[in-house]
């Protein structure tokens, strides 16, 4: 890929620096990883280029490459190697999609993921600070930020747009040094960690059993329209994919919910629907797919356990266990966010009012990240205790404090 400073290289050298790349990972320990892409107008986003930096372990100094997934020649292998070798901690900022494209584009896993954006949050920053916000506030350091809305899928790149794509990574790895630093002083490293295992998992794979069950109101089809609207979901996945446009310009969920109710067997009938007007040869296809989903055994709702709903009598304890969780974050440092929603609040309240049981009854538990792991240790049994009534809140020196504990 050209940089600054190489008039052209050839597919040849990406190969070559890949390996190189890969082999100073594997003895650092560590690899900085960004990307550019786009999705406007496109079923999936098109990676269109990566950023790579290691340690040089000969000179303390940093390595950096930029290397063009589009390259006919490129081999991945040594890369995706790196990226699954749970040896090799990967160091992204917000890097969920960053994780999948490199994931979807390799076939690769990507293990020992490490995210500075989610660090930020354990050192007392914002859980959502920018990469640019962090370089200033740990490194003292102003990176000017140009060219984020260029086109990245045009060749040849400018030196602007590959600057751009350099300065992601450039300090990528210092700053994780220093967070790194701050966490363990502060007995939060492992926390850090366990926050950022679940970007192992990010994909942006498509799943049509998921789509189809995140449909609006999707419970409420009868077993007849159900099989019509899976149906259609696939048919409309194909068809964006095929096409390479995104799924909702081709069929929107609110108009495919209404065709699965209607089921139309003409396109009179169909063009009766609002938004699915002017569809061309595709409406012919739209209807044979309403015909194989009619052609579907029934399919009933699943009959599953709702979990207790929010009501109006909830908001003052809800308002009172948000004192509490900003309180403690406050006290200890932390972003806020990272203990919980105001979504894990309610649902926490209506559970605790619908069971009317003890702080350890199960069935009076929600289900959220809030009462689970280095959370429920710091704030989610305090909080349970709270809503039994077994805490006392005080405000002294214009601080939220707790003022007494009571036996059961």
């Amino acid at each position: 890929m050209a940089t600054p400073g190489r008039d052209a290289v050839s597919e040849m050298d990406d190969n070559a620096a890949l390996r190189e790349l890969a082999g100073a990972a594997k003895a650092s320990g560590r690899i900085a990883l960004d990307t550019e892409f786009m999705g406007e107008g496109r079923y999936r986003t098109l990676l269109c280029l990566i950023q790579l930096a290691v340690s040089d372990g000969a000179n303390a100094a940093q390595r950096i490459e930029v290397i063009d997934p589009f390259a006919e020649d490129l081999d991945g292998a040594p890369l995706a190697d790196v990226l699954a070798d749970p040896h090799v901690k990967v160091v992204v900022h917000a890097g969920r999609q960053d994780v999948a494209l490199v994931h979807r584009h390799f076939k690769t896993e990507v293990r020992n993921v490490f995210d500075t954006q989610v660090a930020a949050g354990f050192v007392g920053l914002g859980a959502q600070s920018s990469y640019d916000s962090l370089l200033a506030e740990i490194l003292g350091l102003r990176v000017a930020k140009s060219a984020s809305f260029t086109r990245w899928d045009a060749r040849p790149l400018s030196p602007e747009q590959l600057t751009y794509a350099r300065e992601d990574v450039v300090h990528l790895l210092e700053l994780t040094a220093e967070l790194e630093r701050s966490l363990a002083a502060l007995g939060r490293l492992e926390w850090a960690r366990e926050e950022c295992e679940p970007l192992e998992r990010s994909s942006d794979e498509r799943d049509p059993e998921v789509i189809f069950s995140r449909l609006p109101r999707i419970r409420g089809l009868s077993a007849a329209a159900r099989p019509v609207a899976r149906e259609l979901v696939e048919w409309r996945e194909r068809t964006a994919a095929r096409q390479n446009r995104p799924v909702q310009t081709v069929l929107s969920d609110v108009a495919l919910m209404e065709i699965a109710k209607r089921t139309p067997s003409s396109r009179g009938e169909l063009e009766r629907i609002r938004g699915v007007r002017d569809m061309g040869r595709l409406a012919d296809d739209l209807l044979v797919a309403v015909r194989r989903g009619q052609g579907r055994p029934l399919d009933p709702a699943p009959e599953r356990p709702r979990p207790p709903m929010s009501k109006s009598e909830d908001a003052p304890l809800v308002a009172l266990a948000e004192a509490l969780l900003r309180a403690r974050a406050r006290e200890v440092g932390l972003a806020y966010e990272l203990l919980a929603a105001r979504a894990d609040l309610q649902a926490i309240v209506a559970a605790r009012r619908v069971s009317g049981d003890t702080a350890g009854a199960a069935d009076g538990q929600a289900d959220v990240r809030t009462l689970r792991g280095w959370r429920s240790e710091l704030v989610g049994k305090e909080l349970l205790e709270l809503l039994d009534g077994r805490v006392s809140l005080s405000v002294l020196d214009r601080k939220l404090q707790i003022l007494a504990r009571f036996e059961e």
